[in-house]
Parts: structure tokens; C-alpha cells; sequence
């Protein structure tokens, strides 16, 4: 059996995410006891009872929302399902990249905690933030930014589905966005708790170190077709994976678009792989006709198409 299968990224964590699974599924517990000697700390007790604040820094959230994903995959995989196509919103496509078998898990997890780390770095050495534009459409935000650009580098960084958006940049030209936005009649504008501009071009310096870093790690070959963020469209694979991963931090993510390609190509089951139900509530709004089954609980599997 096959399902589309969708990964969330980073501000879907939550203390006690995955514990769950972990307590049902040996290989779930397997699974977190080698992410545990890979890190060389323990992400286990971090995710299942650490400090919010602590598990919200970009390092940690973002290898905990992955092992969430990992997670849940596993036992996916081990109830004999697999994936028809994946994507992944912004850090969940390291996940996607699992399930389509380029990664190894681990390798994923060293990835993932050293482009938090890159990503930390670049909000220290260019501080820039983010906010979530919501009520508005994409010509009028384009409008607010056009505007904003005055004050400094600012863009577009998440087109997550229509009437929702972020933007990112140097402080001053956000909150310039935001005063806009809100003339403009935005429902909300405003700034998100994030270390830095995620997915403008101060991320640049992140992005080719990035780069660097993952082309130490053995890659598979793509076995399914991935829609890309930066492009919403499938990919190609080969080395146009390591391309796309690191232009997706200095470049928008396209969820909404990607998500039109996943309708255009697939019908079927879709499932949220991960943490929340953040790409469950954008689906409704990208395409209503669509159901998508989020997994952050173990209950959630009821939903999920018997294997055979």
C-alpha cells in the first residue's frame, strides 16, 4: 500500500511530542536510542520532557521535529506502507528525503541539527526575523513588501496557502511590512518567534555551508517523486537535491504551489508524518476536496489505509 506522505517543519514541536510511539513501538525506541549516541546527547528526554524554551532553539527544534517524523515513519514502514510521493515544508523535507530513500536516518539527523546551527549563526552574524502575514492576498503582500524594501532587505518566505503568508528580512523592513500589511486590512501581522530571516537572502552564507557539509553524507537514489519547496514541482533528483536544499534556506518555500502539483498528480491517501497538524489545516485551504490524516499521535494511525 501507498500513500501520499507530507512532513511538517519547524514550529510544529511540542514538549512530549513522539513519546507516544515511543512507548507502543520497539523501533520507534530503537530508533531514538541511536539518534541519542549520534548527537551525543539526549534528544529523548529533550522532546519528551524537556524545557519548551529550550526545545524551540532552532538546534534543537529541528533535529526533535525530525526524529518525530522518523519516527512515525518507522512504524509506517513496518505496517507495510510506503510512500507514493513525498514533500516536506521547509525542514520536513530532510524527513521527505528519508521516506524517498536518499538519506539514511541518521545521516538526516546530523543534517538537520547542523543547518539549525548554521541557520542560529546567520541570525547572529545578519539579524534579520519573520512575520506571519494572514487576511491578505499575494499581490497585496507583494505590495507591502515592495513598500518595505525602503527600510532593508525584506521578502516573501513562506507562501504556505492562499491568504497566508511570511515574510523575512533585516528587522526594520519587517516591521515596515508589518505596519503595511495591516494598513493594507491583514487579519494578523505579525512577528514570529524565530533567531533569524529564514528564507531571504541573509540566510546566503548558511545555504553554501550547508552545501559543504552535506555532500560529506552518502546519498541514495531518489526511489519516489519529491516536489521540491523551492520550485513546488517534482524534482529530478541527483545532485539537484543538494542544489534545492540549500537555495530552500536563502529562498521561499511554496507550499501552496506545491501542494496544487501533489493534487494535479496524485489521488489518494495523504498522510501528515510528524509533529501538529499545520499541512492538515493548509490543505484545507490550498485544496478543500483533499483530506490529509496528521499522525502526531499514535490514535491518528486509525485513520491510516490497511497495507495489502
Amino acid at each position: 500500500m501507498k500513500c501520499a506522505m507530507l512532513f511538517p517543519g519547524q514550529a510544529s514541536q511540542y514538549v512530549g511530542m513522539g513519546k507516544d510511539y515511543y512507548d507502543e513501538f520497539a523501533e520507534v525506541r530503537d530508533l531514538y536510542k541511536s539518534a541519542n549516541r549520534t548527537l551525543g546527547f539526549d534528544i529523548t528526554d529533550l522532546s519528551f520532557n524537556g524545557d519548551l524554551d529550550e526545545l524551540t532553539k532552532t538546534h534543537n527544534a529541528q533535529p526533535a521535529i525530525l526524529m518525530h517524523s522518523l519516527a512515525v515513519h518507522s512504524v509506517l514502514v513496518a505496517r507495510g506502507l510506503a510512500p507514493a510521493v513525498v514533500a516536506g515544508h521547509s525542514l520536513g523535507e530532510f524527513s521527505a528525503l528519508v521516506a524517498a530513500g536518499v538519506f539514511q536516518p541518521m545521516d538526516a539527523l546530523q543534517i538537520v541539527r547542523r543547518r539549525g546551527e548554521l541557520m542560529y549563526e546567520s541570525g547572529l552574524d545578519r539579524p534579520g526575523t519573520m512575520a506571519a502575514i494572514i487576511g491578505i492576498d499575494e499581490p497585496q503582500v507583494r505590495a507591502a513588501v515592495d513598500e518595505a524594501s525602503s527600510s532593508g532587505i525584506v521578502v516573501i518566505a513562506n507562501y504556505n496557502c492562499p491568504g497566508q503568508y511570511a515574510i523575512s528580512g533585516e528587522v526594520a523592513a519587517v516591521e515596515k511590512g508589518i505596519e503595511t500589511a495591516k494598513a493594507q486590512g491583514a487579519k494578523r501581522a505579525m512577528k514570529l518567534q524565530v533567531s533569524g530571516a529564514f528564507h531571504s537572502p541573509l540566510m546566503a552564507r548558511s545555504a553554501r555551508d550547508l552545501t559543504e557539509y552535506m555532500r560529506k553524507f552518502k546519498r541514495g537514489k531518489l526511489e519516489v517523486p519529491w516536489i521540491a519547496n523551492v520550485t513546488g514541482e517534482v524534482a529530478s533528483g541527483g545532485d539537484s537535491v543538494i542544489d534545492l536544499l540549500s537555495r530552500q534556506l536563502s529562498s521561499p518555500v511554496l507550499w501552496s504551489k506545491s501542494m496544487q502539483t501533489l493534487d494535479a498528480m496524485y489521488k489518494g491517501p495523504i498522510l501528515e508524518v510528524g509533529p501538529g497538524k499545520v499541512l492538515t489545516g493548509l490543505m484545507k485551504r490550498i485544496a478543500a476536496d483533499v483530506t490529509v490524516h496528521p499522525l502526531t499521535a499514535v490514535e491518528g494511525l486509525e485513520a491510516v489505509p490497511a497495507a495489502g
